[in-house]
């Protein structure tokens, strides 16, 4: 109902800045409690969410046994791995009386549950990053704990690494004045 970014967005600032109760806007709007709450909650509409899975009366007791099926795969050569169309057929075999799409879906979600992800990550030249470390160093004949001041250009894979006492600011400071030194120049961005 209230799909409008501008009644949306005049509502909430009719409650949140100008301080109208949220009565008297069900009296001008006759919405419902929960759509107010719903608005006050979201800065913008947040769409259709399901509450709970929906029921899979024929795939469900059968997903663990798919699930078995791959993990048995797992360790296979690729040429020998079931296909979908195979375990749809296997189970069919062992009393499934479901259809072949909801296998194949529930195949690939096992996939995708599985499937590592990588996100890309990308540098432009100039970027650097910095964070203490801790690493044990021997100082004079002693084993101590040293405060490790990183900072790393990743574009160019330069580092520069210096060692102090403690991690504190002046820390922190005088290792960027160093590490600034080393690279005669400053990067236009540091995270």
């Amino acid at each position: 109902m209230y799909r409008d970014m501008e009644q949306w967005a005049e509502i909430r600032r009719r409650v949140l800045v100008e301080g109208v109760t949220k009565r008297q806007i069900l009296r001008e709007t006759g919405m419902h409690w929960q759509t107010l709450e719903k608005i006050l909650r979201y800065g913008e509409p947040p769409g259709y969410r399901q509450s709970r899975p929906r029921p899979k009366p024929k795939i469900g007791p059968w997903l663990e046994r798919i699930a078995e099926i791959l993990r048995a795969d797992a360790d296979g050569p690729r040429k020998q791995r079931h296909t979908a169309k195979r375990i749809f057929e296997r189970l069919g075999e062992e009393g499934y009386t479901g259809g072949y799409t909801a296998v194949k879906d529930a195949v690939a979600q096992t996939h995708e549950r599985g499937r590592e992800v990588f996100v890309p990550l990308t540098h432009r030249p100039g970027e650097a990053q910095v964070d203490f470390g801790e690493a044990l160093a021997l100082i004079a004949g002693v084993l101590r704990k040293v405060h490790l001041f990183v900072l790393a250009l990743p574009f160019s894979d330069v580092m520069f690494v210096m060692a102090f006492e403690r991690e504190c600011t002046e820390s922190f400071w005088e290792g960027h004045v160093r590490a600034f030194e080393f690279l005669q120049g400053v990067p236009w961005r540091v995270t």
